[in-house]
């Protein structure tokens, strides 16, 4: 079987990552720049937390039998969080924190324990905070549902508490992490009122906010992962001008981002 044309960019997590191919989003930012270098792939499941997540990860990564067939994921987005942080009265999304912190730490090492079937040892890895809840547009959200839920299943305190847990986790298994909870946070003057600035419903990102993760993760790999960068891959294939066009076959192979 011959490898596929290109390497990707693979973007796991739930509905933040989900909507995040709508214009504006972070997977339509990244696809913009990585075009002709890199696939970006959305695998971004709305409602999911991350005990779900595990084996959908195990049925979405290539195991290292099947790699050298199939494109190498380059860069892997790990964004859970939202759900899990859920008010646990109120949502069965709800995973307590502790299991929170095992359950991100076990996808990481999906990817990054030699022991797993899974093991990509190029694989790059970067995990996302949650991001702030903007509670009262929230539940301005919840009370125009068909029918009207007026209990409040999301928590301010909570969710930083989740995005604290998900940026000490990246640290201890030494992975890079774009903190989307203190940059949103600092981006509305650290009032949650005008969080809404950068949310479409208290709980997912308008396109604003995702201009703004797309910015972070961006200065993250341009700090700490360079090479990934979209300014210094290839295109897959060469520019029009560079086809040697009285024998074009032999400019027209592919190469390394």
């Amino acid at each position: 079987m011959a490898a596929n044309v290109q390497d990707t960019i693979m973007l796991f997590g739930d509905s933040l990552t989900e909507m995040g191919s709508e214009a504006g989003g972070i997977v339509q930012r990244l696809s913009a720049v990585y075009k002709r270098k890199l696939d970006v792939l959305n695998r971004g499941f709305s409602g999911y937390n991350t005990r779900w997540a595990i084996p959908v990860l195990e049925q979405i990564l290539a195991k290292k039998s099947e790699q050298a067939n199939l494109p190498a994921v380059r860069l892997l987005t790990i964004w859970f969080g939202a759900n899990d942080a859920a008010v646990p009265e109120t949502h069965r999304q709800h995973i307590p924190l502790a299991y929170y912190t095992d359950n991100l730490t076990k996808l990481i090492r999906l990817v990054k324990d030699p022991s797993s079937a899974h093991y990509s040892p190029d694989t790059k890895i970067v995990v996302i905070t949650p991001p702030p809840v903007n509670t009262e547009q929230w539940a301005e959200k919840k009370a125009t549902m068909d029918p009207p839920d007026n209990q409040l299943d999301r928590s301010f305190e909570a969710t930083k508490a989740y995005a604290r847990a998900a940026k000490e986790v990246a640290a201890r298994e030494g992975v890079e992490v774009v903190d989307a909870w203190t940059v949103l946070w600092k981006a509305a003057g650290e009032v949650e009122g005008q969080l809404s600035q950068f949310m479409s419903d208290g709980l997912h990102l308008n396109e604003n906010g995702y201009e703004i993760l797309y910015n972070e993760l961006i200065s993250v790999i341009s700090t700490k992962l360079p090479e990934l960068h979209y300014e210094k891959l290839n295109d897959v294939f060469v520019s029009y001008r560079d086809i040697d066009y009285a024998n074009p076959d032999p400019s027209l192979q592919k190469r390394k981002a």
